[in-house]
C-alpha cells in the first residue's frame, strides 16, 4: 500500500513538473493575429504586409521582453464577415494578444466592437478612412487616412494650371474620404469639378465610366482605388487612348502602388499623386528596406508593406516599453505618443486620437535606370489627418 502511494506521489510530481514548462512557455508566448487579403482582388496588400513583418522579425528576432512574438495568419479575402468570424475566433479560442492588418476600411471597421469588447489592441496596418480609430479606443493606426494625402494633392492642383477635373472614386467609405477632402480642397484654390463619378469596390470595369471621363474634356482626373486595382484602371486608361488625350492623372497614391506600378507601362509616365511612401524615397533606411524586401521577395515594396513593417515596430516597441505587460490597455497607453523613424520618414501615432503623424509628399511618375517609380519632388511636414484636426 505504502509502494503504492509513493507511486503515485512521483507520477504526480513528474506530471506537474513536466506540465510546469508548458504552462510557463504559454505564458512567455505573445500572440498577434494577423488579418489581412491574401486572395481576390485586394490580395497585393496582405502579401506586401506579411511579407513585411516576415522581413522585420527576421532583422529584430522573434523575442521581446522575453516574449516569444508568435503571428497567425488569416486570410479574410477582404471580406468583412470573414473579417469578424476570424477576430472573434483568434481572441476567443487562440487568445492573441493584438489583433492586426485589416485590408480594407469595412474590415477594420468589422473587428473594432470586438477589440474594444476583449480590450485587444487593433493595429490597423492598411486601412485609410478617418473615422476607423474612433471605431475603438484599442485601435491604433500605421499605415495612412485618406484626407491626409487627398487634401494636400488638391492644393497641389489649384495651385498648378489645373482648372477642371473629372473624379472618379471608389464607392466606399475611403472613397468617399479622398473624393470629400479633394473636392474640398481643390474648390477652394479656384478648381472646377466638371464630373464625378463613383465605381463599384469589387471587380470594377472602369472603361463605361473612363469613356464619360473623356467626354467630359477635364484638365485632370482625380482617382482614387484601391491599392491593387491601379494596374487595372491604368490598363484601360492605356486602351481607350486617355493618355493620349491630354488629360492628367492625379490623387492619392494607392493608385500609384509600388507594388503594381512596373506593369502599368509607360502610359503611368507623368502621374502625379500625394502618398506617404514611395519605394523611390532616398533615406539610407528605406533603400536598405527596398534592398532587403527585394532580396527576400524578389521585388519592390509598396506602401503597404511600410503600413505592415511600422505596425509590427509599434507592437514590439511597446512590448519593451510595458516590460513584458500583455494587457491591451498597458499596450495601447505605451503606443500612444510614440515616434520612430521608418523606411517613409520620421513617423508618430498622435497620443489623442491614436492616429498616425507623417510627412506627405509630392510624387511624379518617372523612369529610373529602365524602371517606373514615384519620384518624390516636395514635402510637408508632420501631417495630422485633417478629417480630425477640425473636430
Amino acid at each position: 500500500m505504502l509502494i503504492g502511494r509513493r507511486t503515485l506521489l512521483q507520477a504526480a510530481c513528474i506530471a506537474i513538473a513536466a506540465a510546469t514548462p508548458i504552462a510557463a512557455q504559454a505564458e512567455d508566448v505573445f500572440k498577434i493575429g494577423l488579418i489581412v487579403p491574401m486572395t481576390g482582388g485586394q490580395a497585393s496588400t496582405g502579401k506586401q504586409i506579411d511579407n513585411a513583418i516576415k522581413l522585420y522579425m527576421k532583422k529584430n528576432g522573434a523575442t521581446v521582453a522575453g516574449k516569444k512574438i508568435e503571428v497567425i495568419l488569416k486570410d479574410d479575402a477582404a471580406i468583412p464577415d470573414n473579417t469578424k468570424r476570424m477576430a472573434q475566433e483568434l481572441i476567443v479560442n487562440d487568445k492573441v494578444n493584438v489583433i492586426a492588418g485589416f485590408g480594407i476600411t469595412p474590415a477594420a471597421l468589422a473587428a473594432a466592437p470586438l477589440a474594444t469588447q476583449a480590450k485587444v489592441p487593433e493595429i490597423v496596418m492598411a486601412a485609410g478612412t478617418s473615422i476607423i480609430t474612433e471605431r475603438s479606443p484599442y485601435i491604433v493606426r500605421t499605415s495612412f487616412t485618406l484626407p491626409q494625402s487627398s487634401s494636400i494633392i488638391g492644393d497641389w492642383a489649384a495651385k498648378n494650371g489645373i482648372k477642371k477635373v473629372a473624379t472618379l472614386t471608389s464607392d466606399y467609405a475611403p472613397g468617399n474620404d479622398a473624393l470629400v477632402s479633394f473636392k474640398e480642397h481643390f474648390t477652394a484654390g479656384g478648381g472646377e469639378i466638371v464630373e464625378e463619378i463613383k465605381v463599384p469596390l469589387a471587380n470594377p470595369d472602369f472603361a463605361p465610366f473612363l469613356q464619360r471621363m473623356k467626354d467630359a474634356k477635364p484638365d485632370a482626373m482625380f482617382v482614387f482605388v484601391p491599392a491593387g486595382q491601379g494596374g487595372n484602371f491604368m490598363k484601360q486608361f492605356a486602351e481607350r487612348g486617355l493618355d493620349k488625350s491630354g488629360i492628367k492623372v492625379i490623387g492619392p497614391g494607392d493608385v500609384m502602388d509600388d507594388d503594381l506600378l512596373n506593369s502599368m507601362g509607360d502610359a503611368a509616365l507623368g502621374v502625379v499623386t500625394a502618398h506617404m511612401y514611395s519605394a523611390a524615397h532616398p533615406s539610407a533606411m528605406n533603400k536598405e528596406f527596398v534592398a532587403a524586401y527585394k532580396k527576400d521577395f524578389g521585388q519592390r515594396p509598396g506602401f503597404m508593406a511600410v503600413g505592415g513593417y511600422d505596425g509590427i515596430h509599434l507592437i514590439y516597441e511597446a512590448l519593451k516599453k510595458t516590460g513584458g505587460k500583455t494587457d491591451g490597455d498597458s499596450l495601447v497607453a505605451a503606443m500612444k505618443g510614440m515616434k520612430w523613424e521608418s523606411p517613409r520618414g520620421p513617423i508618430s501615432i498622435d497620443p489623442e486620437t491614436r492616429d498616425i503623424v507623417q510627412d506627405i509628399y509630392i510624387r511624379k511618375v518617372e523612369k529610373v535606370d529602365g524602371e517606373l517609380y514615384n519620384v518624390e519632388f516636395a514635402k510637408f511636414d508632420a501631417v495630422k489627418d485633417p478629417g480630425k484636426t477640425k473636430k
